[in-house]
């Protein structure tokens, strides 16, 4: 799949990092270093800008070593980035550790990975089928 994208960052394209690797690594596109205290979140932007095909979006999601290591994650996670927007990619991350953390220009901060998804049209009914869950959830099948 080729997709269309203007980088105005001074860091390279987005790039699979292993060859079965699913996410791409976005970096930050910052003038200064940004710190983020505990419990705070920011706005880092990418510099980058794309356009999807219709039928396509883009998630954004934090990147496993970052959530671990230093408990800063992607707050709104997955964040959707909808085919018809045209705005740079920003990641509201958020610091979940006890310790304030700094983020330079050019550090991978989130991935991406671009999937595709269907639009659902309603078929309002006043009653649904039957199925061996039922209204079943928050945990019902307990935990072992």
């Amino acid at each position: 799949m080729t997709i269309k994208i203007v980088n105005k960052s001074s860091n390279a394209l987005p790039a699979y990092e292993t060859k079965a690797s699913a996410g791409m690594d976005l970096r930050a596109f910052l003038d200064q270093p940004v710190v983020i205290q505990p419990l705070e979140r920011a706005i880092i932007p990418t510099g980058l800008f794309i356009e999807l095909p219709l039928g396509f979006e883009a998630q954004v999601r934090p990147r496993s070593g970052l959530a671990a290591k230093s408990g800063i994650t992607v707050l709104n996670s997955p964040g959707t980035i909808d085919a018809d927007y045209r705005g740079e990619i920003k990641i509201i991350l958020v610091n979940l550790s006890k310790e304030a953390f700094s983020i330079n220009n050019g550090d991978r901060v989130a991935q991406m990975i671009i999937s595709r998804h269907e639009q659902a049209e309603w078929l309002e009914t006043v009653q649904l089928e039957e199925s061996e869950r039922g209204a079943g959830g928050f945990g019902h099948t307990g935990t072992k």
